[in-house]
């Protein structure tokens, strides 16, 4: 499994090329952005997909064809066998790619202003919100968008977005934790099923998180281009919790 990071501002040439892969309802799409920067993130990222996928599915980037699910998730209509999701945050976009396997990432900027405990009481379990009261204050913006990437990673992986209660899950958020899931509303036997992983260390500057639904499984983190340069990207491998 490999995932990808990249930033969302290019120079001009590159947004040129870029924007010559995007579809009719792509281009469709970018043009609604009222700020020129915006509408360049919106054009680097899908272009940086489309690039970053036609290596695997091996179909011409601009030939590319996506699907969605009823809850928005994105596929591929060409290559049922490649499963992926996309995050991006500011100048920041993840690319996670599995070979079949459900998968889902995310990324946030790091910014105190996001670290709302009113936001925190309304969307994290009762057992994450005890945690994050119980750091000292100066850990729970970091502690905050960790819970937050860890549970968007995981209700993106299984592809039922917000539909998904994030009340109904627990994971971990005290630093030193190993990323867990640890319990669902529905299932007592889903959460070994999962297995967590911080990306932050990847992405200075963010929070981060992948959720893979897996027992195990090693995962390739990379810039986008370093295949070209020839950077060793850094591997690390996970195993299920024991049940």
């Amino acid at each position: 499994m490999h995932v990808w990071r990249a930033s969302l501002d290019a120079q001009s040439a590159e947004l040129r090329r870029l924007h010559s892969l995007l579809s009719v309802d792509e281009l469709d799409r970018a043009a609604r952005f009222r700020f020129v920067r915006d509408r360049n993130r919106f054009v680097v990222g899908r272009g940086l997909l489309r690039t970053i996928l036609a290596d695997y599915a091996k179909i011409p980037a601009e030939a590319l064809r996506f699907g969605y699910s009823p809850y928005g998730k994105p596929r591929l209509l060409d290559s049922t066998e490649i499963l992926f999701n996309v995050s991006h945050s500011a100048d920041r976009v993840l690319v996670a790619v599995s070979p079949n396997i459900p998968v889902g990432v995310d990324v946030e900027v790091l910014d105190t202003k996001l670290a709302d405990e009113l936001v925190a009481e309304r969307f994290f379990s009762e057992q994450e919100v005890r945690d994050l009261r119980s750091l000292p204050p100066a850990e729970r913006p970091v502690a905050f968008l960790s819970c937050w990437t860890r549970k968007e990673a995981f209700i993106k992986a299984r592809g039922e977005g917000l539909s998904l209660p994030l009340q109904d899950f627990d994971v971990t958020l005290i630093p030193g934790v190993p990323p867990t899931l640890l319990r669902t509303a529905w299932s007592a036997t889903e959460p070994v099923e999962w297995l967590l992983f911080d990306l932050s260390e990847d992405c200075p500057g963010c929070a981060a998180a992948l959720a893979v639904r897996a027992a195990r499984v090693a995962v390739s983190v990379r810039a986008y281009g370093s295949r070209a340069t020839g950077s060793a990207p850094r591997m690390f491998a996970l195993c299920a919790p024991s049940a």
